[in-house]
């Protein structure tokens, strides 16, 4: 179900769930053909409840992370193969993290998108690291997806040029046309992209710049398992603005895992404000959030 919130189970468990939010517990147990199937029922009752508050925000949770990867490939599946029936070319950018990988998987066996239709780009890149590294999102985004299909332009953010060059190359390229669909995470402290607290802007008058990266940010790249220790975390990194991605026409945010879980609370509930910069994705008029039980906690 959509219009802001949804539950996913079963389609038994649905059913009984509707039942929950409808009528007292024991009439809807009377009504319910296998006892037996409840308890799961019951839960997605409760999740559904708890997601109902976010009616003004196209909230989704899923039992588990798989399922949430592929709802989310899904959906932006079905998003871009209905912009190519009525555009020529679909132009996404693409967060490069761990939180990404099922989506990514899903998406690069899509047999319903014309890849070949579709310009990409990526979020953000390190600064200084080699250009074969391995944590390189750029890599990461070639193995999981731009090496798996066809495209017609892979725009790749170089991390080892010239700052201020490569900063106003790639605005250019970013510029040249809106941006379609944005397919985003939220980092351990509220981050989009690498626009964590301390340089959030809201209203950044660039596309793309040069940020130093804050401990909590760096941290996570080694629980992630990115990185053996902080030391080798890359202190500094180009990122795409905030009014960029929020100027994106469709937004889907994919966050699991439990470390997420106060930024994903922060970003849903607000307020609104550079110390949770995904908190400004309240307002867009079309975000769609897709949460494991992990991330979302029992809010």
């Amino acid at each position: 179900m959509k219009n802001g919130w949804a539950i996913h189970g079963d389609w038994i468990s649905e059913q009984f769930a509707r039942l929950l939010l409808q009528k007292p517990p024991e009439t809807a147990f009377n009504n319910f053909p296998d006892p037996g199937m409840t308890f799961r029922a019951v839960n997605q009752c409760m999740i559904a409840m708890k997601i109902n508050r976010y009616k003004h925000l196209n909230v989704n949770v899923f039992p588990t992370r798989g399922e949430m990867g592929l709802a989310a490939g899904r959906d932006i599946e079905a998003r871009v193969a209905g912009l190519l029936k009525v555009k020529d070319e679909v132009r996404m950018v693409f967060a490069a993290a761990p939180s990404q990988n099922e989506m990514l998987d899903y998406l690069a066996l899509s047999e319903i998108i014309d890849w070949g239709r579709v310009t990409a780009f990526h979020m953000d890149e390190y600064i200084g690291l080699n250009g074969g590294a391995a944590q390189l999102f750029s890599k990461y985004l070639q193995s999981r997806l731009f090496d798996r299909v066809r495209m017609k332009n892979v725009h790749i953010l170089n991390g080892s040029a010239d700052t201020a060059y490569e900063s106003v190359r790639y605005a250019a390229l970013i510029s040249e046309s809106p941006l379609d669909v944005i397919c985003l995470g939220i980092g351990e402290n509220g981050h989009i992209a690498f626009n964590d607290p301390p340089v959030a802007d809201f209203n950044d008058p660039l596309i793309v710049k040069e940020v130093a990266l804050d401990r909590s940010c760096r941290m996570q790249q080694v629980n992630e398992g990115c990185f053996a220790n902080l030391e080798e975390v890359p202190e500094k990194a180009l990122t795409l603005t905030i009014p960029v991605i929020f100027g994106a026409s469709h937004l889907f945010c994919v966050v699991p895992g439990s470390s997420k879980r106060e930024a994903v609370y922060n970003t849903i509930n607000g307020p609104v404000t550079p110390a949770c910069p995904a908190s400004v994705l309240q307002k867009h008029p079309d975000c769609s959030f897709y949460f494991d039980r992990d991330s979302f906690g029992e809010q």
